[in-house]
């Protein structure tokens, strides 16, 4: 695990670090905001400790700016106030999770496991969400559909059919069972519409069309 430590007091930067190293973990350290902000634009961290009372750009600035440019990375602030409202201020900025000085290391790094924990979780659940075979690419949840990197206009009905396939690739579907999954059984499976939508499908994924494969006499294959 790789945390980024910015806190200005030498002293607490030097217990902070000991204290991750003896954890296994890499530490690096940042005496003020500007400093920070350059680490993470050059290096990936796991986790920000960060104070909220720095010289120059301040804990709740370096939050907000890391944010503004798409910098995800959980924050854990760490300050010597413990009034309400700045603490409500810094999660509203971004920040992950707060913890006041004095504080008990075990708490701390409790805290950072934690983190990490949720991050990995949200990431996971991303994961699930994305189909992906080669330069196509279909979001569960927000039904967008891309091939290198350009979308694609798809009916409802031809972006289940693709969804089915993406998420089941070399798995053979009947017709039949194309039919159930799409259409719930409302449509007569002796009709051709299967093979209409299937066909429409093709000619707008271009050359990944080919991937949906006809199975003689079974059905369809996405390869």
């Amino acid at each position: 695990m790789n945390i980024l430590v910015v806190e200005d007091e030498s002293r607490v930067a030097e217990f902070i670090v000991r204290g991750l190293k003896a954890e296994s973990w890499i530490a690096e350290h940042a005496p003020d905001g500007e400093t920070a902000l350059e680490f993470m634009a050059q290096h990936e961290f796991d986790v920000v400790l960060l104070d909220l009372m720095l010289p120059g750009i301040s804990g709740q600035d370096v939050c907000r700016k890391m944010r503004a440019r798409g910098n995800y990375t959980p924050v854990l602030m760490l300050t010597a106030l413990d009034a309400v409202d700045e603490r409500v201020a810094g999660l509203r900025l971004g920040a992950d999770d707060y913890l006041t000085k004095p504080f008990d290391f075990d708490e701390l790094i409790a805290r950072v496991e934690a983190l990490v924990r949720r991050r990995s979780a949200f990431e996971e659940d991303a994961a699930k969400t994305i189909l992906t075979v080669g330069d196509l690419q279909l979001d569960t949840k927000s039904l967008l559909v891309t091939l290198c990197g350009q979308e694609i206009e798809l009916t409802a009905k031809e972006r289940n059919i693709l969804m089915l396939f993406m998420a089941n690739p070399g798995k053979v579907f009947a017709r039949e069972r194309i039919l159930n999954s799409v259409w719930g059984s409302q449509e007569d499976p002796l009709t051709n519409v299967i093979d209409v939508y299937v066909g429409r499908l093709r000619k707008k994924l271009g050359e990944y069309g080919d991937r949906i494969q006809t199975v003689r006499g079974h059905g369809y294959r996405f390869s």
